[in-house]
């Protein structure tokens, strides 16, 4: 393999490393209050339909068309929604979660899940980048590192408020930019054998429609539970200034 490969493999994994600092400055300090919860769960919930809707879903319909890609955007939130009725998935909150507080617990998760669900495009994308230009690369992951950062803060400050546990939520905010040297190793091992730009556009699309269901769901539910007056809604417009902040400065 070609010294390209292995420097667009290792500026994706850098871009990817950006969430545990995010998940490290959620950790720190005491667990947050009900009203700091509110806002980062608020937060979680802006970063996801920024996402899903500033970046991922219109990258797909510039490969597959508009009717297309909002086809595949609702079947990603069908499918999620056939997931969350039949598939059980509240036994790990009865497992780790202290004071009964398994509905934001859920909720990182799932933040966590559909996060990790958005890293794997973008570690294709600066690996694409990488591969094909070194400093068009470096500035890609620049780029992407600096709203990773969030994103890991995003799921760890739920679980951490809702297990105690540093460790748990330093871990699954970190553990979620995983996702981008995953996506590049396949870019570069895989994607480019064998996967057309429209398979993967129907994924992104798809993966959208996930992440704002999983917004709408769970996330914003769970902020509004707690009770805090307009915290909840103060934390959907931060995190959607600060993710489209990011998405600007990519490009």
């Amino acid at each position: 393999m070609s010294g390209n490969f292995w420097t667009a493999l290792l500026m994706a994994t850098l871009a990817g490393l950006a969430t545990s600092l995010g998940a490290l400055l959620g950790v720190l300090g005491r667990p947050p209050g009900r009203r700091t919860l509110a806002l980062s769960m608020g937060f979680s919930a802006g970063v996801m339909v920024m996402i899903a809707f500033g970046a991922m879903l219109g990258e797909a319909q510039e490969v597959i068309g508009k009717g297309w890609g909002y086809l595949a955007f609702i079947a990603g939130m069908a499918v999620m929604f056939a997931l969350d009725v039949t598939v059980p998935h509240e036994y790990l909150a009865e497992k780790y979660v202290c004071g009964g507080n398994h509905r934001v617990f859920k909720a990182g998760l799932l933040a966590a899940l559909g996060i990790t669900i958005h890293n794997f495009p973008e570690g294709i994308a600066v690996f694409s980048g990488a591969f094909h230009d070194v400093r068009l690369g470096w500035a890609l992951a620049g780029a992407v590192a600096l709203h990773n950062i969030p994103e890991g803060l995003a799921v760890a400050v739920p679980v951490y408020a809702a297990t105690g546990s540093r460790a748990r939520g330093f871990w699954w905010g970190a553990i979620t930019g995983l996702a981008e040297p995953v996506g590049a190793l396949l870019a570069g091992v895989v994607l480019f054998s064998f996967l057309s730009p429209a398979v993967v556009a129907w994924a992104i699309a798809g993966a959208a429609g996930l992440m704002v269901f999983i917004a709408l769901d769970e996330l914003l539910p769970a902020a509004q539970s707690e009770g805090e007056g307009h915290a909840a809604i103060a934390g959907v417009v931060l995190g959607m200034a600060v993710m489209a902040l990011g998405l600007w400065v990519m490009g």
